[in-house]
């Protein structure tokens, strides 16, 4: 059975064993879908989305609370306190921003109705989303194959209910690919890319993506060097490996610096948004002219800027380079049809304590993940 997955690092890694033969590098087409209709913003699904990245980041905390015994270095509560603030789950995948390409799960890999090789595990799962709709089913160890490469034994959760957010025709990608570490998974299993490493699939434990409007890529088991120009800049994590989390040394607008301190960030294609905390985010735009706090009219967090002067100078600094986000990434559309507003791709929110360097950076580059020597490579996009 060939599976539509969204691809997310942060959100519910899978599980490990066996062995097979190495494969060749391998590449992943992504298709994305925006928060943008015919140039308006959607307001709902912007703010359902920056609610969901808070009950994704709590369930993060909540899993390696439970993997681990110990708390995340950054939970400190605020997270799970706000769970409630969402006002859709999931809005229709036409209306929100998802990155998804194709894999195979069981045996057959095609058409079937029950796989040969899973294996039910007789442990449940449960996920509860912000608006208290929730996904529960069992977890089974099954192969897993994704463009040439196989793992086996692979930890695949099984949704036996879902809520009516989820339904074919408002999420149509089959289900979630998690790609961090195994402290945060929902059922303490070993993430599905760094099985290929564990059996030979891949002898590199690199992968990367490239989220262009043309269309995206996920590049497993080494680096596409056509991807990007000049050379990668590496920031290495920061904490225990379970977010993609590395340090930021500020922000500048033009030639001016407005975020001067080292920030924790957590690299994550899973979500839209540059999410940052109240007090840097307000200092980046109030260095851009004709942008406004869009608390009352768009949402908490949110602001506007002036649709016909979209800043093309924002650049946050990481791994030693400064990485400018386009005009284009940072503009969510029109407040409502015919106004000059336009909701800026850079939200506030203070309940992570770290930022989240979502879709609105990485669209700007080629971003590697190096799981062998926990680090995150940057360099622009090709």
């Amino acid at each position: 059975m060939q599976l539509k997955l969204a691809s997310v690092l942060v959100l519910f890694p899978l599980l490990a064993a066996a062995s097979p033969a190495p494969a060749p590098l391998t590449k992943i087409p992504l298709k994305r879908r925006s928060f943008t209709k015919d140039g308006v913003a959607d307001i709902n699904a912007l703010n359902s989305h920056l609610a969901n990245v808070r009950v994704k980041i709590a369930k993060g905390f909540a899993s390696f609370k439970s993997n681990t015994g110990s708390n995340h270095p950054n939970d400190n509560g605020n997270v799970l306190s706000k769970r409630k603030t969402g006002k859709d789950a999931l809005t229709d995948d036409e209306d929100g921003e998802l990155w998804q390409g194709d894999i195979s799960v069981g045996t057959p890999a095609n058409t079937f109705t029950a796989s040969s090789t899973a294996v039910d595990q007789h442990e449940t799962f449960s996920i509860e989303f912000a608006d208290d709709s929730t996904v529960s089913g069992e977890v089974f160890k099954d192969t897993v194959s994704i463009a040439g490469l196989t793992a086996t034994g692979q930890a695949v959760v099984a949704a036996s209910q879902y809520s009516s957010g989820f339904a074919l025709d408002v999420s149509p990608p089959d289900g979630l690919m998690g790609m961090a570490f195994q402290s945060i998974s929902n059922s303490d299993s070993s993430p599905v890319f760094q099985t290929f490493v564990t059996q030979g699939q891949t002898t590199s434990s690199v992968f990367g993506f490239t989220l262009l409007d043309s269309g995206g890529e996920l590049f497993l088991g080494g680096t596409d060097t056509t991807a990007f120009t000049g050379s990668l800049a590496f920031a290495p994590l920061i904490t225990t490996p379970a977010f993609w989390e590395i340090s930021i040394s500020g922000a500048s607008v033009g030639n001016r610096k407005v975020v001067s301190s080292t920030i924790d960030a957590i690299v994550d294609t899973g979500t839209t948004l540059l999410i940052g905390d109240t007090k840097n985010v307000k200092a980046i735009y109030n260095a851009i002219s004709g942008s406004k706090d869009a608390s009352n009219t768009v949402g908490e967090g949110f602001f506007t800027v002036p649709c016909d002067a979209i800043p093309s100078n924002v650049a946050i600094n990481v791994a030693g380079k400064s990485f400018t986000l386009s005009a284009d990434t940072f503009n969510f559309g029109q407040v409502s049809a015919g106004s000059n507003e336009c909701v800026g791709g850079l939200a506030a929110d203070d309940s992570e304590g770290f930022w989240i360097l979502g879709d609105v950076f990485l669209r700007n580059l080629y971003t590697e993940f190096d799981v062998g020597n926990l680090q995150v490579g940057f360099a622009p996009v090709a």
